[in-house]
């Protein structure tokens, strides 16, 4: 009796593991080529930022011993080099990065972005560049289309890749049972987390999938899901839900100006922008960069100023909001990063640990090599398939 029962529960474990290989063998081979272009093109991206900077040295200025000039004067600037057009934005980078305005509109349908370079200290013109909609091939925005949308509409590539990640999330998971020895003898411990480079190809190919599949799990799991954050509302108010304890990921708002107190604005030559700005300024001497719009569309609209506390990362920063009318600052639950809740903070790092800014260049770098690695798991994993049935010869 007791016989019978242990061959039912193998028999039964062999069924289920038999399915899992099943599932993890098509839909690799349904999601391969799209896993491989949104990968490689992640891959590619990672640098992005250090590449331009490199290439572009007008993004950079000497330091100089005194502060920056207030927005609106870099906005004078850069409107007389887009005549017509409103700023939607305003950056100003660290101490040695130039400042930015940029400009979005629409021409024959078609989106353009342009962004006006100025010294940060001077407020003078340093460069005008057309990032999206001009002419000239961007390479970065190409290959950032090809890692959203494979290179198609936004609203038809963008849930492609959305499942195609979705279902690379459960081949990892499958592939964690395929790998995982069926014994912990000595021999299969070393098939498990070694590669046999002196064996022939099709042995070799085979320990490429599985070894570096398994070394690169758990981080390859964390770009799967901050990725899944974009492509799937559901999935970002799921893992909101779950970090937070039960709760509902609230929507997103701004505080709105008092425009009953609108008759309170001192007529003088110091716009509510530069107020905002000088008062922002004195609480961060040290941020890293500053983002605001410096166009103010509604007159119930808070001037919003962010202070991002590191150079090229985004997850922790201040936000500050104040009264157009009043200059009086008002505060939302998630306005700073450190007095955030942690499912607020753990949205905050979303982008940032999608890329590895989080951890520095070194995270950076890290977050390569995994994707190029994950980008690899469709080749060798169908070369593994293509050679089923040949057996694997030392």
């Amino acid at each position: 009796m007791a016989k019978q029962k242990k061959q039912k529960k193998k028999a039964k474990k062999s069924s289920l593991r038999k399915l899992n290989d099943w599932l993890h063998l098509w839909l690799g081979l349904a999601s391969g080529i799209i896993v491989f272009i949104v990968s490689l093109t992640g891959c590619i991206y990672a640098f992005q930022q250090e590449i331009k900077d490199y290439l572009e040295p007008w993004r950079f200025v000497e330091v100089q011993d005194q502060d920056f000039v207030p927005p609106s004067q870099l906005v004078d600037t850069a409107t007389a080099y887009m005549p017509g057009v409103k700023p939607s934005g305003l950056t100003y980078s660290n101490r040695e990065g130039a400042a930015a305005v940029g400009f979005n509109q629409r021409i024959d349908g078609k989106r353009h972005f342009t962004a006006v370079f100025l010294n940060p200290y001077t407020g003078e013109f340093i460069k005008k560049q057309q990032l999206l909609g001009g002419e000239n091939f961007d390479f970065f925005r190409f290959v950032i289309d090809g890692h959203r949308a494979l290179w198609l509409p936004y609203d038809i590539g963008r849930p492609i890749v959305g499942v195609a990640t979705l279902i690379f999330l459960i081949l990892l998971i499958t592939g964690l049972v395929m790998w995982w020895p069926k014994n912990w003898k000595k021999s299969n411990r070393k098939k498990s987390f070694s590669i046999k480079w002196k064996a022939k190809f099709k042995r070799v190919n085979y320990d490429l999938h599985n070894v570096l599949g398994f070394y690169s799990l758990l981080l390859a799991l964390v770009i799967t899901i901050t990725g899944l954050v974009w492509s799937f509302e559901w999935f970002d108010d799921g893992l909101y839900y779950v970090a937070s304890g039960g709760e509902e990921k609230p929507e997103h708002s701004h505080p709105h100006s008092d425009i009953s107190k609108a008759n309170l604005v001192a007529n003088d030559s110091v716009s509510a922008l530069d107020k905002a700005w000088y008062l922002t300024r004195k609480k961060e001497m040290d941020a890293g960069g500053f983002y605001m719009s410096p166009t103010i569309r509604h007159e119930d609209d808070a001037i919003e100023i962010v202070a991002y506390q590191d150079a090229g990362s985004f997850y922790n920063r201040n936000e500050y909001f104040y009264d157009q009318y009043t200059l009086e600052r008002y505060r939302t639950k998630d306005d700073t990063y450190v007095e955030a809740d942690f499912a607020d903070q753990l949205s905050m790092l979303n982008y940032d640990v999608h890329i590895g800014a989080v951890f520095g260049f070194a995270g950076k770098l890290l977050a390569f090599f995994i994707s190029l690695i994950c980008a690899s798991l469709p080749v060798t994993g169908f070369l593994v398939w293509w050679n089923k049935g040949r057996k694997l010869k030392p």
